[in-house]
């Protein structure tokens, strides 16, 4: 029976290797796919081919999920770096940080006394306060990627495109906004945006008849600014599982090729 199993085997090989182009190049496949046949090996999972025996021989179970690591490790950086840097928020529209929801009725009464440049100035200043709080967070997204255990590497191997992302959002979430939080203080004092908010709300509560308006700008930036960072990390997660030219450390093609 296992002959005949081995037999299927070799012809389904044969099949799949005459029917596929050979123009497929590694570099376009998976960088998770790449690994397969070795990270199942050491999971328990399929039985590894021939084709993957010298790899799992050159490899041990801690260079794969040190592999892992080593990606997130570079994703965080790449993301820091660019968010982290004037404009990283402010004229990027994917991640834009804009004015809290309850501030619009600040804003549009302004509009009409030709003081809406106040709340623009505002808006400026809460995406500069999410730049140079940026590069305070990386020390710890390191070190939650440091803490990774080999189950969360497994979770995250199976999982989707953006599974190591959603593993460091779980995580990470709540003592992460709970240390940016006096960053993102620390940054709208130093870029002026307390002091911008101080006078757009002067100006508004002097005007007649206008409704009570209260905003956190805090709770505001911080959560805003989290979702930058998660946003930009699940896209380089995604290009560093599928091309080659992202991975850039030697560990990184050790493990999963390029």
């Amino acid at each position: 029976m296992l002959k005949a199993i081995s037999v299927f085997k070799s012809l389904l090989v044969l099949l799949i290797t005459g029917t596929l182009s050979g123009q497929i190049a590694a570099a376009e496949k998976s960088w998770f796919e790449t690994g397969a046949g070795l990270l199942d090996s050491f999971l328990g999972g399929k039985e590894s081919s021939k084709e993957n025996s010298g790899e799992v021989a050159e490899l041990s179970t801690a260079d794969v999920v040190d592999g892992l690591k080593e990606a997130l490790r570079v994703g965080t950086k790449r993301v820091v770096g660019q968010l982290g840097q004037t404009d990283g928020f402010n004229t990027d529209q994917a991640i834009h940080i804009p004015l809290p929801s309850q501030l619009n009725t600040v804003k549009n009464v302004l509009d009409r006394v030709g003081m809406a440049g106040l709340m623009d100035d505002l808006e400026t200043k809460l995406n500069r306060a999410a730049e140079a709080a940026t590069p305070e967070a990386k020390a710890l997204f390191l070190d939650a990627i440091t803490d990774m255990s080999f189950e969360d590497a497994k979770r995250i191997y199976n999982g989707p495109d953006d599974a190591a992302t959603l593993y460091l959002r779980e995580k990470m979430a709540a003592p992460l906004g709970e240390a940016m939080r006096p960053l993102i203080e620390n940054s709208l004092s130093e870029v002026g945006a307390v002091q911008a908010y101080d006078s757009a709300m002067g100006r508004y509560e002097n005007i007649p008849f206008v409704p009570d308006v209260k905003a956190d700008l805090t709770d505001h930036t911080v959560a805003k600014g989290m979702d930058g960072i998660f946003y930009y990390l699940a896209q380089e997660e995604a290009a560093i599982r599928k091309d080659p030219l992202k991975r850039s450390t030697e560990l990184l093609r050790k493990v999963f090729g390029g």
